[in-house]
């Protein structure tokens, strides 16, 4: 799995992933021009969807309704060092008998974004400088 961020100037990216391309930007008040969602804005998306299609691959697996499924996700900055300190999964569905309301919540606790969330993953950077063309 992988994705490219190519810098378009100022602070905006493009993000590509298998063909995919979408951007990355700050608000007018961080120097950027608000034409696409922040890097934290992202990771809340990525969240919210993975937990969206756990909830919806239960709901559909036991032939329930998945009208009106929707999941918002949010977060709290931290500091020091700056970063997401917590964050809240809110799953709406249509009304769900209580053996189904707990599977759903299980379902969503098996989302791949979730769980590398709460157990942190190694990560490691590179600094590859290339030859500018003369």
């Amino acid at each position: 799995m992988e994705v490219v961020a190519r810098h378009l100037g100022d602070v905006k990216f493009e993000v590509v992933a298998r063909g995919h391309r979408v951007i990355c930007d700050q608000p007018a008040e961080h120097g950027g021009s608000d034409t696409g969602i922040t890097p934290p804005e992202f990771m809340l998306g990525a969240l919210a969807t993975c937990a969206g299609y756990y909830a919806a691959e239960y709901l559909k697996a036991r032939g329930l309704s998945t009208e009106g499924l929707a999941v918002r996700a949010s977060a709290e900055k931290a500091l020091q060092p700056t970063r997401l300190g917590s964050f809240q999964i809110d799953v709406t569905t249509a009304p769900l008998e209580a053996r189904h309301h707990d599977g759903v919540l299980r379902a969503v606790k098996n989302c791949l974004i979730h769980n590398t969330l709460l157990h942190a993953p190694k990560i490691e950077i590179v600094v590859n400088p290339v030859a500018l063309a003369a």
